[in-house]
């Protein structure tokens, strides 16, 4: 399974829109390499891990309602990031234009940003 990133922290964390986790958890429960195809430029040196990746958060009229119908109730609050991130040790390799990065994802990626 291939998708894409957002952000890929300097351990291999990568964020994406909210779904590529449980992707992502699908993949590793049946034994399905999951891979990540992103361009150098979207690896952060500067993020250490998944934890320091800021998530924008939508609004909850997003999932409140839709085409001007409110269906939730007045004031109620929602949780609605729009990415989210997942555990290097769920990725089997990022697809770059220098190579596929394989685990220790570490190392790789110091390499990669070196390259720029």
């Amino acid at each position: 399974m291939v998708t894409g990133a957002d952000r890929i922290a300097a351990n291999g964390d990568a964020a994406n829109k909210v779904g590529t986790y449980g992707l992502a958890a699908v993949a590793a429960r049946h034994g399905v390499p999951f891979l990540i195809a992103a361009p150098r430029t979207t690896f952060d040196g500067a993020c250490p891990d998944g934890g320091a990746i800021p998530i924008e958060f939508r609004s909850a009229d997003e999932v409140g309602g839709f085409d001007g119908v409110r269906w939730a109730p007045a004031g109620a609050e929602a949780y609605n990031p729009a990415f989210d991130v997942t555990p290097a040790e769920l990725i089997a390799g990022f697809v770059t234009e220098r190579g596929v990065l394989r685990p220790p994802f570490g190392p790789a990626i110091e390499k990669v940003l070196e390259e720029r």
